[in-house]
């Protein structure tokens, strides 16, 4: 009897280890489907933002800087001085500064040097020895400033102040090579920049928390958004904290503690309100072709007939040579060839879209190219079918 008993236990033992290991299966491939839903899961268009990603605090703004240099140590490939005075005359009054004194009159033929221009952005409460970078480009006839080093530059606001020194290596994204009068260029070799090449001295006075309120700034105009903030801070922060006053800003109260006003508004800036939908708008870039509209653009009904009209124009040279022993001299004249082609578009019947998908399809149907786009559109505006505002950059 204590064999087959054994057997049993096994048996038994070996049936529960069997349940566990699918068990753990199937909590395995629930986990992973779960942390898989993010990727496939439609989300709602109107899902919560935060506060800080529709609005900014009015004042607190980054300030650009800028200022004049040289970038030395250039392979040859520097400003020709005869072409760019300045470039020498910058150079002589850095060597006097220096105490490097030249013979008057004395012609500096130079090729690895080049005059630039230093821009830089000075980011809100940024501190005397805190480092930013900088952006260097050419304004003289230097072909590339690879490999050069940006000498020691102050950078003025629009005041006219030294906020900030800027000196450092250069990287140029660019890349080219020329030989025999052929030139490849990839990219641009007239601009650089020098990470944390700028260090800051003087601070920017900000009064954005002094007062007894603060104002943020909607980054659209919009009555509802600004409705919808003021609307969570007073349902977190208490009734009359925040009080729309139009459609760009929103006032708040801040607490009379000065100790407590930077966790304040860190509370508010991550408080999460409903995404606003927003207003109907297709813009076109007329330099591009580029055609983009919003979720918001709706379509009428309509009909729209669109055909090319093109204009060859060929030009074919003809010798006239006089006979042999005529007193007249050999003549090139052109006979041109002019043609003109029309491809005529059917009448094509656009469907009222109530998505922007629709929009998409019902355009895309008619095979016109992202240039005809600009016309179509503008005329369907001038029809009263497109609902949308159109804006041309």
């Amino acid at each position: 009897m204590t064999a087959p008993l054994r057997a049993s236990r096994a048996s038994s033992g070996e049936n529960f280890e069997a349940a566990t290991e699918r068990v753990v299966r199937r909590i395995v491939w629930l986990a992973f489907f779960v942390a898989s839903a993010a990727l496939w899961w439609p989300v709602d268009a109107s899902a919560a933002v935060r506060i800080k990603e529709v609005s900014s605090v009015a004042g607190v703004r980054n300030n650009q800087l800028v200022g004049y240099g040289l970038v030395v140590g250039l392979d040859g490939s520097g400003d020709m001085t005869t072409q760019a005075p300045f470039t020498t005359q910058s150079l002589i009054s850095m060597l006097q500064q220096l105490g490097v004194t030249l013979p008057t009159g004395i012609s500096l033929q130079l090729r690895n040097v080049a005059a630039v221009m230093i821009t830089a952005v000075l980011p809100p409460y940024a501190q005397p020895g805190q480092v930013v970078d900088v952006t260097v480009s050419s304004i003289g006839n230097a072909k590339s400033l690879r490999g050069g080093t940006l000498v020691t530059t102050p950078l003025k606001g629009v005041d006219g102040q030294i906020y900030a020194i800027a000196q450092g290596n250069l990287i140029v994204g660019g890349a080219g090579a020329a030989a025999n009068g052929s030139k490849v260029v990839i990219n641009s070799l007239m601009a650089g920049r020098v990470p944390n090449g700028a260090t800051v001295e003087r601070a920017v006075p900000n009064q954005a928390l002094q007062g007894d309120s603060l104002q943020l700034a909607m980054n659209a105009t919009d009555y509802q958004t600004a409705r919808v903030v003021a609307q969570a801070i007073n349902q977190a922060k208490g009734q009359g904290t925040a009080t729309a006053i139009d459609g760009r800003m929103v006032r708040v109260n801040l607490p009379a503690a000065q100790e407590q006003r930077v966790a304040f508004v860190a509370d508010i800036e991550n408080l999460p309100v409903e995404q606003v939908r927003p207003a109907a708008k297709v813009v076109l870039n007329s330099r591009t072709g580029s055609v983009v509209l919003n979720e918001s653009v709706t379509l009428s009904a309509c009909a729209v007939a669109h055909g090319n009209l093109s204009v060859t124009i060929s030009s074919t040279p003809s010798v006239s040579q006089p006979g042999p022993l005529a007193n007249g001299r050999t003549v090139v004249t052109a006979e041109s060839d002019i043609s003109i082609s029309t491809q005529s578009g059917g009448l094509v019947a656009l469907p009222a879209g109530t998505k922007l998908t629709d929009v998409v399809k019902a355009l895309n149907a008619m095979g016109a190219t992202p240039q005809d786009l600009l016309a179509i559109l503008q005329a369907i505006k001038a029809a009263g079918a497109l609902n949308a505002e159109i804006e041309v950059i």
